[in-house]
């Protein structure tokens, strides 16, 4: 079968779940630095979920690339001092590779695919605790929207919130160290938003929250792939990843095209 290719105007979505069982996962088709980083898990659910999510990863993009998993050589985009390569991954040595971003939580993987810079954030549905004890890392115009709001109304309202922030933030390839409090990205006043990004939640299940954020201008069409776990750990994954048809339909709206309120 020929790879896959995201469309333009496109942002590709795919929902890994966990395996059944650990034994179904070939951690072999994880490189040295993967095994590393799930080896300095200390909870052995969380490493197996690191070590799953990456695999999942390695296999959705194997459907864009044509590349075998454990071929797949991912990287940092950018060379640092030492000869070690820093910031947001990338497909190294494949000459039009898409975009890709990765985050997981708590039994939940989100792969997100584009032809432009991208990034991508999942995660549990907060407690009351949670976001109250993040509000004060906010910006300041995140925290008076917040802080107008019920506690139920205002729980939920900030996993969505820090979703979307985290999104962006991986799309730069700062991540947190770059400062929650630095960039808007609430609801209130969309205009305000970083300008060449579109930032939104994406619909997912009760339990998690996420969102995409991508680079450039014009509303994107998102499309989702809800993979079973016999789709995405089975000696077959990569062909039966490329046959999985499209799911849920949505578009990812550009911020500053936007109605205030809306």
């Amino acid at each position: 079968m020929r790879p896959l290719a995201v469309g333009r105007g496109e942002l590709d979505v795919w929902l890994l779940p966990p395996p059944d069982s650990p034994r179904d996962v070939p951690g072999h088709e994880l490189d040295d630095r993967e095994r590393r980083r799930a080896e300095a898990y200390r909870r052995p659910e969380d490493r197996q979920m690191y070590i799953a999510a990456h695999v999942g990863l390695r296999r959705v993009l194997a459907v864009y690339t044509g590349l075998a998993p454990h071929r797949i050589s991912l990287g940092g985009e950018r060379h640092g001092g030492g000869g070690e390569r820093h910031g947001r991954p990338v497909v190294l040595g494949v000459p039009g590779a898409p975009q890709f971003s990765l985050s997981h939580s708590h039994g939940l993987a989100l792969v997100v695919v584009a032809q432009s810079r991208v990034g991508a954030d999942v995660q549990r549905v907060p407690s009351p605790g949670t976001a109250e004890v993040c509000l004060p890392t906010l910006h300041p115009a995140e925290r008076r929207e917040l802080s107008g709001l019920r506690e139920a109304d205002r729980t939920a309202a900030f996993g969505r919130l820090w979703a979307r922030k985290e999104a962006y933030l991986k799309g730069l390839g700062t991540g947190l160290a770059r400062g929650a409090d630095r960039d808007y990205l609430g609801e209130g006043g969309l205009a305000a938003r970083p300008p060449g990004w579109m930032v939104g939640n994406l619909p997912l299940c009760p339990t998690h929250v996420g969102a995409a954020a991508l680079l450039g201008s014009g509303d994107r069409q998102v499309v989702m792939r809800a993979v079973g776990a016999e789709y995405l750990y089975g000696l077959d994954a990569v062909e039966r990843l490329q046959a999985l048809p499209p799911g849920l339909r949505s578009m990812l709206r550009d911020p500053h095209t936007m109605p205030e309120g809306r």
